[in-house]
Order: C-alpha cells, then sequence, then structure tokens
C-alpha cells in the first residue's frame, strides 16, 4: 500500500514538474522573441538615421548585411532584404516603445506580413491582437489580411439587437463577432444554388467555414432535428460558441432579406433554449445570412425582438474566373493524358 501510495504521489509531481518545465519553456521562447523584435527595431531604427544623416544607399546597407553574417554566420535574419524589412519595421512603429507593443509578442514573419499586407497603425495592431488571440499561423493571418477580416468586422452599423438583448460584457463579443459580408469563396456555386446546396458545401469544406466563422466556434450539425408539437423542424447550421457559452442558429437564405425570415429565426431560438439550453448556457444567438439586405428593412425587423439575433450578408464564387478556366485541362487533353 506504502509502494502504490508513493508511485501515486510521484505522478502527480511528475505532472506538476513537467507543466512547469513547459511553461518555462514558452515564457523563455516569448522572451528570446520580444528581445529579436527590439533588435530589428533598433538595427531598422539605425539604418533609418544614417539613410538621413549621411545618405546611406543600397550598398552600404549590403555590406552592413554581410559584415553582420560574417560576424555572426549561425544566426539569421541579416540578409540585405530582411535589413530593409527591418527599416520598415521601424518606420511603421516610430515613437512608440516597441518593447511594449503586441507585434512584440509575434515572431518575425508574422510582422513582415502585417507590414507588407496592412495599410495603417491601427489595422495592423487589430491583426496582432486577433494572431496572438487566435494563435494564427502566417498562412491563416494572410488569408485573413486577404479576405479582409479587419473591415468586415469594422463595419460602422452592424445590423443586430445584441446591445438591447444580451448583457453588455456578452454583447461587445457577439458584436465583435459578426462580419459582413461573410466570405465564401472557397465555395463554387451555381447562379441558381440553393440554401441546401451551400449548406452541404460549408460542411463539406467546414475547416474553410469555421476558419471565416472565427475563433470559438463548434459545429454541432447541418438539417439539425428539432420536434415541436410532433412536428419536426430543421436548423439549417448549429454551432456551439465556446467564448459566450451559448448555441448558435444560423440560417442561410441565398436571396435578399425578407422581414418573415426573423419570424422562423426567432421560432428556432425559442426551441433551441427551451430543448438543448443547458441551465449554465447563456441565451442562443440567432444569424441570419442573406445575399443582400435593406438595412432600414433590417432595422425594422428586428426593433422589439427580444431575442438577439444579427444580419449580414454572404457571398461566394458563383462561377470560377475566367483566368482559372483558361488554365484547366479540357476532357481531351485529360483523356490523351492516361492514353
Amino acid at each position: 500500500m506504502q509502494n502504490n501510495s508513493i508511485s501515486k504521489n510521484y505522478l502527480v509531481i511528475l505532472s506538476e514538474l513537467k507543466n512547469k518545465v513547459r511553461q518555462a519553456q514558452i515564457r523563455a521562447h516569448l522572451a528570446v522573441n520580444a528581445e529579436l523584435i527590439k533588435l530589428y527595431w533598433e538595427i531598422g531604427k539605425t539604418i533609418f538615421e544614417q539613410q538621413k544623416a549621411q545618405g546611406w544607399g543600397s550598398k552600404v546597407i549590403t555590406q552592413l548585411s554581410k559584415d553582420l553574417i560574417n560576424e555572426f554566420p549561425n544566426m539569421k535574419g541579416f540578409s540585405y532584404r530582411n535589413m530593409k524589412y527591418m527599416k520598415q519595421f521601424y518606420e511603421g512603429y516610430h515613437g512608440v516603445i516597441i518593447g511594449q507593443q503586441l507585434v512584440a509578442q509575434l515572431p518575425w514573419g508574422h510582422n513582415v506580413i502585417l507590414l507588407q499586407k496592412t495599410n495603417s497603425y491601427e489595422e495592423r495592431l487589430w491583426y496582432a491582437q486577433k494572431t496572438i488571440e487566435n494563435n494564427w499561423s502566417r498562412s491563416v493571418l494572410v488569408i485573413q489580411i486577404e479576405t479582409n477580416l479587419y473591415q468586415r468586422q469594422h463595419v460602422t452599423e452592424k445590423i443586430t439587437n445584441f446591445k438591447q438583448t444580451l448583457p453588455q460584457a456578452q454583447s461587445d463579443l457577439a458584436e465583435q463577432l459578426i462580419k459582413d459580408p461573410y466570405n465564401f469563396d472557397f465555395l463554387t456555386m451555381r447562379d441558381s444554388a440553393h440554401e441546401r446546396d451551400i449548406e452541404s458545401q460549408l460542411v463539406k469544406h467546414i475547416r474553410k467555414f469555421l476558419l471565416e466563422l472565427g475563433a470559438g466556434f463548434a459545429f454541432v450539425g447541418e438539417q439539425y432535428p428539432l420536434e415541436v408539437d410532433k412536428k419536426d423542424y430543421y436548423i439549417d447550421l448549429l454551432f456551439y460558441h465556446t467564448k459566450l457559452h451559448c448555441y448558435v442558429v444560423l440560417e442561410l437564405k441565398n436571396t435578399d432579406f425578407k422581414p418573415e425570415y426573423i419570424g422562423k429565426l426567432n421560432f428556432y431560438l425559442s426551441a433551441v433554449d427551451d430543448i438543448l439550453k443547458g441551465n449554465n448556457d447563456n441565451k442562443t444567438i440567432g444569424l441570419l445570412l442573406c445575399t443582400s439586405k435593406g438595412k432600414i428593412t433590417a432595422e425594422y425587423a428586428l426593433r422589439d425582438i427580444s431575442k438577439p439575433m444579427g444580419i449580414s450578408e454572404f457571398k461566394y464564387l458563383e462561377n470560377l474566373p475566367e483566368s482559372v478556366k483558361s488554365n484547366l485541362p479540357t476532357i481531351e487533353e485529360i483523356e490523351a493524358e492516361f492514353s
């Protein structure tokens, strides 16, 4: 019995020590990264100032690159191209204490992407914050910037009733999650595609769909069945949001917005709150996606509705672009390849 007791105690201690080692590794990695970012900022500052004071041109920077590489052969990052990025980096954050900036927590590769692809200081900081929150890789960061996530989440007047129907902390988070429009360009659909076709394709591409929806969405089901008064009803797409701690009902309409859509969504929210919602869950949220909406019509439709809802547009590729079509092989070419 004593040996078993010692074994169990040892395993508990071992587990605790493993966690401490991992946490120390993470802290050490972050500290090293922050120092490297500050170093690059300092090099960028020196180049910027010497270009102004001494007229440093590309030849001097090329020589500086070679000398630093010779002095520190095991240290990467001193290429001529990277030197230019360092100067851009300093210019982009000129006048701030770089160690106190969010970008000091990001790897250098992420910072280069932000310099290349964003247009303002505010936009860069916003993407830096989202990258840290969601642990985006460089490729995911590129996708989010190229699909204009910042602009789509900064629409001045989003059409929701969250402020009237949710507590402030929850309504603020819900507002941040809504985009307008949603970009489903990873789908290629027919001009006359029905909602079910689009739903099925979204589920088929669920990883890209969840990436577009944003962090925290967990997929529950497509055409999720609910029985009310011995009749079956089907929710287009049902999710659970891990940060808001609530179900999210998503209804998809491949048409212009119509006020009557809100009545059906309201019905689904009531049913989910009654049938699925647990004691620790918050109010179920509804999201209606249409191909287009009239602002005033949508606002009238949401007025006096007591359940939290948002209305957004979505878009997808109706047809392959001509440039892509021209690069696709013909049936004859494919057959010839196999023969």
